[in-house]
């Protein structure tokens, strides 16, 4: 069984950084799609950002250019580092690994709030 366990997150003034971490049991980092997804109150959960095996990574026009999402295959660690943060990018974030590629399924954390104070 999968687990991930967030963290990082915290309150923070617009413009202000934040780097989220995300440790996953089990050597899966480098071979499944990892994922950054954040829910806000009364909006559904969207994709933040992504990072394929192969390295590619896919991101929301929302947090392109300030948002970057780097793994460390020998730690099994997922990063999201979040730059010239927005009020409009408090919710809170969670870890995504899908291995449905492998019939592994998908697995989430338990989420991790960001705020941003304006």
């Amino acid at each position: 069984q999968v687990q991930l366990v967030e963290s990082g997150g915290g309150l923070v003034q617009a413009g202000g950084s934040l780097r989220l971490s995300c440790a996953a049991s089990g050597n899966i980092v480098s071979t499944y799609v990892m994922g950054w997804y954040r829910q806000s109150t009364g909006k559904q959960r969207e994709l933040v950002a992504a990072i394929s095996s192969g390295g590619s990574r896919d991101y929301a026009d929302s947090v392109k250019g300030r948002f970057t999402i780097s793994r460390d295959n020998a730690k099994n660690m997922v990063y999201l580092q979040m730059n010239s943060l927005e009020a409009e990018d408090t919710a809170v974030y969670y870890c995504h690994a899908d291995g449905n590629a492998y019939y592994a399924g998908a697995y989430w954390g338990q989420g991790t709030q960001v705020t941003v104070s304006s």
